[in-house]
């Protein structure tokens, strides 16, 4: 038996790239047309962060709630989990997020969404990933359209727009938000990486762009 050490992670890989892909070309398949009703949602919260009155928190947070909750369930418990177990335990976790986004937005009215500072405008710029440009990376890799990954249809876009959001947003609850999204990215981009995708690099960006951001908001501080 060999030892531990000899191991690398496409060892523990449980699926092939094919059928990673696959995947998404029959979840969009599945819910085709309601990628066009999502990504209509993501740009109503786009409009309603660029406003900024803050009546308009609570509207923002319940969207994104909606969204990782049904991205939760949908994606990651009812067709990712089916080739990767471990994604049965990961799936709670965008469940807990739609409630934080709730509990914040609702039950606290908290959440601002008016922050223009360095980090802030990096969020508008990382918005525009998770909605605009993840849809159309397919055919830069060999891919097909059927396989794209939409907001609030996919996990990856999801988080990633969601992140940008939440850089433009004070309030209690804020710290709260990030870690669950930071993590899936790590954890997709590891995913990525592992299957020899050259796509690993977009989540991993996402998510250290976003530390940078709360990094350099701290240091002004």
């Amino acid at each position: 038996m060999s030892e531990w050490w000899t191991y690398r992670l496409e060892d523990f890989l449980l699926f092939s790239p094919r059928v990673y892909w696959r995947m998404f070309e029959l979840h969009n398949a599945a819910f085709w047309p309601l990628q066009l009703l999502t990504f209509a949602a993501g740009l109503a919260m786009v409009l309603l962060v660029l406003r900024r009155p803050r009546r308009h928190g609570l509207w923002i947070a319940l969207i994104l709630a909606a969204l990782f909750a049904f991205v939760g369930w949908s994606f990651l418990w009812n067709r990712y989990a089916a080739i990767n177990w471990a994604i049965a335990y990961v799936a709670p976790a965008f469940g807990l997020q739609a409630l934080l986004l709730a509990i914040g937005g609702a039950a606290h009215g908290r959440l601002t969404f008016d922050r223009r500072d360095m980090a802030g405008r990096l969020g508008l710029l990382i918005m525009a990933v998770g909605l605009v440009v993840y849809p159309l990376v397919p055919p830069l890799f060999g891919r097909p359209w059927a396989s794209a990954e939409v907001f609030g249809i996919a996990p990856d876009p999801t988080a990633i727009a969601a992140l940008g959001v939440l850089l433009t947003a004070s309030g209690g609850l804020i710290p709260l938000l990030f870690p669950i999204l930071l993590l899936w990215l790590l954890l997709s981009g590891l995913t990525l990486h592992t299957m020899g995708d050259p796509q690993a690099w977009l989540p991993l960006l996402a998510a250290g762009t976003t530390i940078a951001a709360l990094a350099l908001r701290r240091i002004a501080r």
